[in-house]
């Protein structure tokens, strides 16, 4: 491993816990305010509102900047407002906060990505990639299931406070330990905003948006659904949020190889089907508790296996723009996470059982792949015909 971008792997560690946590403390959240989980719920979807703002608006005011500078600023602005999260005196105020916190969140992993990128060797990018985010794996399994102990016995509060803490550590290793790239500048503003105007961006911004929305309606209510439907006691929560976490460090090396090996939309449409299967599966197995926990473990590895092979086609797709566009592609995964979030929520709200986010998960999982199936056809389309072989 490149020691050089461990420092990318604890920002990921620092960014995935402080988004993932809030699925393990809504009862508490909401108990303390005294409102319903789904309006608690909605801390998670304005945290991705804040990432789908700040991604691409902190990206190009920063974009003169060395990414190394640019990084430690936006681990900054990360520590700062996690850090008022834990002192939020209502629901509201705490989604405000929740919001801000959000805005470094897709800078951070797109500059990063393109960072990773750049220190890796030949043909080995979507595994640099990975590393950073094994970070946000290692969170799931071991930060995550922390800051869920933390306030189910203690306070919700200490365990949002205690991302601060995580934040610093951070800047003092990026600081440290993180190469100091030039900047990489390549063309005007209007020469990186016409990203924006390609159909390949769209394709792949709804492939992340709709697609792992699947992942959000299932994880954002996992809490209730294992109390109330799998009936494990409620201490055994933060224990199945490793299992999650287990699931998502293996599923992210899985597909760091795999779109170094095949063509990371391939990758894309594979697992987005892959994800629609295990949704449907949870949906009829959760009352059974042996098969609902290794459900869980196979859900973990179907999303963030879907991570590097998104970041890389994005990347890929967009030269002399790779930082905004990574960024984007951050953006486009937090719409995933609010839209997964608020629709998971509405059939609860309706009045109907704790598995019924996972078949508006199915929905959005197959429509994901369905796009990733265009993007595919559409880059077959446009492949060069190869060169006729002379005769003689």
């Amino acid at each position: 491993m490149n020691k050089h971008l461990l420092p990318l792997s604890l920002g990921g560690l620092a960014i995935g816990t402080t988004e993932f946590v809030m699925m393990g403390l809504l009862p508490y959240i909401a108990r303390d305010f005294d409102v319903s989980i789904p309006q608690a719920g909605y801390g998670i979807s304005a945290y991705a509102l804040g990432v789908v703002i700040g991604a691409p608006l902190l990206t190009e005011l920063g974009r003169n900047l060395a990414p190394k500078k640019l990084l430690l600023l936006l681990m900054l602005l990360f520590t700062v407002c996690n850090t008022l999260s834990a002192f939020a005196p209502s629901n509201t105020v705490l989604c405000l906060t929740r919001l801000l916190s959000g805005l470094p969140h897709g800078a951070f992993f797109g500059v990063g990505s393109v960072v990773a990128s750049r220190l890796a060797a030949e043909g080995k990018q979507a595994q640099a990639i990975s590393v950073m985010f094994a970070g946000l794996t290692i969170a799931n399994l071991l930060t995550v299931p922390l800051g869920t102990f933390v306030g189910q016995h203690y306070s919700w509060r200490y365990a949002l406070g205690g991302l601060g803490g995580v934040g610093l550590l951070t800047l003092l290793a990026i600081y440290f330990f993180l190469p100091a790239l030039p900047a990489q500048r390549v063309g005007s503003h209007s020469a990186e905003l016409a990203l924006i105007k390609k159909a390949d961006t769209w394709l792949i911004i709804l492939i992340t948006a709709i697609g792992t929305g699947g992942l959000f309606c299932w994880v954002s209510y996992i809490a209730p659904l294992m109390t109330e439907v799998s009936r494990f006691p409620a201490h055994y929560v933060p224990y199945i949020m490793m299992l999650v976490g287990l699931g998502m460090f293996v599923g992210n090396l899985v597909g760091g190889k795999l779109a170094d090996r095949v063509a990371p939309v391939q990758a894309c449409l594979v697992l987005l089907l892959a994800m629609a299967g295990a949704l449907v599966v949870i949906f009829f197995v959760s009352e059974n508790q042996i098969l609902s926990l290794l459900m869980t473990f196979v859900a973990g590895c179907c999303s963030l296996a879907l991570a590097a092979p998104i970041q890389i086609l994005m990347i890929n797709s967009s030269k002399g723009a790779e930082m905004l566009g990574a960024s984007i592609t951050q953006a486009a995964f937090n719409m995933g996470n609010a839209l997964g979030a608020f629709l998971g929520g509405l059939p609860l709200a309706a009045g109907y059982g704790y598995t019924s986010p996972e078949l508006v998960g199915v929905g959005m999982a197959l429509a994901g792949s369905g796009f990733a199936y265009v993007l595919l056809s559409r880059s077959r389309r446009i492949e060069p015909a190869p060169a006729p072989v002379p005769v003689g």
